[in-house]
């Protein structure tokens, strides 16, 4: 046993300040020092045939030493690009290992050394890397190794190894050559399926009314009128102009112009609070939901975060959240627009704008049932205990 943890530290050691080595392995050490031991024994009676038998033990460790190296030089590896995922989902990944050589490669070991943060589940405990044994590649030909991952953690993961070993043909040495290719996992958080949200629905209505109602001229309800065209069968009689019909001798209808509020709704991270780990992970999974629900009802929406400032589009809203972290250094100041304040702090919610929202996790010493007093804005405090979906479609 304290061989082999020894045996493994110097393969670690080997590991970290060189791409390219050379460590025995269990039977290396074994036939070494029995080597060591005969040589020993021969000088001691000078016998002659100890000498023979410590000689070729030594030749034998010096040939499992050196054919190692020569089994996976000129070996190529390439990385399949990664497609980002949600948390929960299977990620593949795929390198292809390439034999240019005229001779087959064999007994090849390849692992990916990508972060144990990947794989590490919710108990803490990091599982077994995967790692492909390879009997045979033969010459001039490729081989694929796929393998699937499932985070559980959003996040951006970035590792830049891959590590191809053999002890080929005696199993004397492990041999180690290590290969320079990065990659980039991007795992977004989990959108929850909002079928309704009330409080993204008033949010900033108020507004919105306000500026429609500035905009419209004489009272119509259907909008102003933008030209006059010829009757087409099926166009509503209220929308005849008589006035102008009776000047040309044909029906002539208005055209409207309906006018709407192009006021961006912003969800708004506030990472300034003080957050639990959690409830930040909740309030992630929030901004991402409201945003593509606020997108799928066709409303002018956006993220923004302290760090980040103003972010549209999906995928940038997605690669945002996947990578905002609590920790982050505030510096952006919040836009003077309608928002929903998705924070830990209730001292936050009175520096509000006007027809904002908020969705609130304040500390469960401080009773985290209560709402808020003193507050003008509508909003909604999230219960750790109830499902996040049915709290944020609640009225």
């Amino acid at each position: 046993m304290p061989l082999q943890r020894f045996n493994r530290w110097l393969d670690r050691s080997i590991a970290q300040r060189s791409r390219n080595g050379i460590a025995p392995a269990y039977s290396g050490w074994l036939l070494g020092g029995l080597s060591i031991f005969f040589f020993a024994a021969a000088t001691n009676t000078l016998a002659g045939w100890l000498y023979v038998i410590s000689g070729v033990m030594l030749a034998i460790v010096a040939i499992g030493a050196l054919l190692p190296m020569r089994s996976i030089r000129n070996l190529q590896i390439h990385r399949q690009s990664i497609d980002p995922i949600s948390v929960g989902e299977e990620c593949a990944i795929e390198l292809l290992l390439n034999n240019p050589t005229a001779q087959p490669k064999s007994l090849l070991q390849v692992r990916d050394n990508f972060p144990d943060e990947l794989v590490k589940s919710s108990s803490g405990a990091t599982p077994f890397r995967e790692r492909c044994a390879i009997e045979l590649i033969p010459a001039q030909s490729e081989f694929s190794w796929q393998f699937r991952l499932r985070p559980e953690k959003r996040g951006i993961y970035r590792w830049e190894s891959v590590e191809l070993r053999t002890a080929a043909p005696l199993g004397l040495f492990w041999a180690r050559q290590m290969f320079s290719l990065p990659a980039k996992l991007v795992v977004y958080p989990t959108v929850l399926p909002l079928a309704r949200c009330p409080l993204l629905d008033r949010t900033g209505r108020e507004s919105a009314m306000q500026m429609q109602g500035n905009i419209s001229a004489h009272g119509a309800s259907e909008g102003v009128t933008r030209t006059l065209r010829p009757y087409r069968w099926g166009d509503p009689t209220r929308l005849v102009h008589w006035r102008t019909s009776a000047r040309y001798g044909e029906l002539r209808v208005r055209e409207l112009e309906t006018f709407t509020s192009t006021q961006t709704i912003v969800i708004a991270l506030d990472l300034a609070a003080a957050w639990q780990p959690e409830d930040f992970e909740q309030a992630v999974i929030a901004a991402a939901s409201l945003y593509f629900y606020a997108f799928r009802q066709q409303r002018p929406v956006s993220l923004w975060t302290g760090a980040t400032g103003s972010v549209r589009g999906q995928q940038a809203v997605l690669e945002t959240l996947a990578a905002i972290s609590r920790s982050q250094t505030v510096v952006e100041r919040s836009p003077d627009l309608p928002l929903v304040w998705l924070s830990a702090n209730p001292a936050s919610l009175n520096q509000l704008p006007a027809g904002s929202g908020w969705v609130l996790w304040s500390d469960p010493v401080s009773g985290r049932h209560n709402r808020p007093e003193a507050i003008e804005t509508d909003g909604q405090v999230i219960d750790r205990q109830e499902p996040l979906l049915l709290q944020l479609q609640r009225s």
